[in-house]
Parts: C-alpha cells; structure tokens; sequence
C-alpha cells in the first residue's frame, strides 16, 4: 500500500460499476504519484465524500443514477470552484466532451483509454492543466467564432441530453422518468429539438446521430 503524502495526487473515484472502480483502483496503484483515497458509487455520496475529505481530482463516470451528468458536475463547481474534475465515460468524446469542459470539466477521457494516458491526464490536471484530444481543444477554440457549427451545438444541454436519449431508441416515458421529467416536458424538449435541427421526425435525428458519429 502506498504512503501518501503532500506530494501525492488523491483522487476520488465516482462509478457506480464495482468492477471498472476495481480495475481503475489497480491500475493507479501501479503509479508512484496517484493514489485513490475514496471510492463512490452515485452523486449525492460524492457530494457528501467532497464535504468530509479533501481530494485533488474527481474521476466522473457521467451516467450514474440520480442527478445527470451535468448538473452534477455544475453542483460540483458552484460548491467546490477548486476541485478539478475528470470526465471518464463510455461515450465517445463527439458525443459529450466539448460540453463537460465548458461546463467546468478540466478533461475528458473514454473508459477506454489505456491507464498511462489516465494517469498523464491525471498529472497534468493536477499541475493545473487541462486534458482533451487535439480534435476537441480546436473545437473549444473555433467554436464560438464559426458560423457553420452543426445543428447539434446549438442545442442547450438538457435538449441535447434529450436528444441523445432520443437517438439511442429510447421512448419518451422513459427519458421521462431516467431525467425525473414529466412526459410533458420532454415532448416539449423534442419539439424545440426538431424545430432547431429542422426535422420532423425521431428517425431523422436517429440518422442525423449515426451519420456524425454520436452514436
């Protein structure tokens, strides 16, 4: 077991899958510099772990259940403005990685990533840095500035996270009840969607999700 001490970097794991926080712990302990101080399992343990301990890095599954992705991670900053934050998600970076850094993330990294890659992301965040691949950082950095973003981006982040729910097949009770909304709401969440992406139907943005690699 490593010793920690003031020159060691503490990260809290947030995912609610024992087997990935498992080999996720196993893979840092191979580190001399990175030790994992807690593990958590959903979002309101990680707020109330965040109260009691001090960690330097939150690595953040998006998808636990309870409160999204997002608004966590917003939570998050508003408590806690110091507290860096890394994305670890199944979804591809073009799904959601652009979002989570201008919500506060200070990287964004698959689950797929290989562990010296986790750990360089972890050690440069930790130095203060950010960690996103060359193709999200030229996002990031032409975005506000081009004319043509495609219709996706324009979306706020509750109608893309309704968007996406959409595109992966799921009916609207369910999104309903996944984002504690009321069908409603969501029905009014796909109207402003289509109306913004100009298109009529599910299949379209089905499609549209396949075709720009969001799926």
């Amino acid at each position: 077991m490593k010793t920690i001490d003031r020159d060691t970097i503490t990260v809290i794991i947030a995912d609610d899958h024992p087997l990935f926080r498992r080999g996720l712990k196993h893979a840092l302990d191979d580190t001399h510099d990175i030790t994992v101080a807690a593990e958590v399992s959903n979002g309101d343990d990680l707020l109330s772990k965040i109260k009691e301990d001090k960690f330097d890095i939150v690595l953040l599954d998006i998808a636990m259940p309870g409160k999204s992705g997002l608004d966590l991670l917003k939570q998050l900053k508003t408590e806690h403005p110091a507290l860096s934050v890394l994305v670890l998600s199944v979804y591809p970076e073009e799904q959601y990685a652009v979002r989570f850094i201008k919500a506060g993330a200070s990287g964004y990294l698959t689950k797929e990533s290989a562990s010296e890659q986790l750990a360089q992301a972890i050690r440069k965040i930790a130095n203060g840095g950010k960690f996103a691949s060359q193709k999200i950082t030229e996002k990031l950095a032409f975005e506000s500035s081009d004319p043509d973003r495609p219709p996706h981006e324009k979306l706020s982040n509750r109608e893309y996270q309704v968007f996406c729910m959409i595109a992966a097949g799921k009916p609207l009770t369910e999104i309903g009840e996944d984002l504690s909304l009321s069908v409603k709401t969501i029905s009014t969440h796909r109207s402003r969607i289509l109306e913004k992406m100009r298109m009529t139907k599910n299949a379209e943005l089905i499609h549209y999700a396949i075709k720009t690699n969001l799926l």
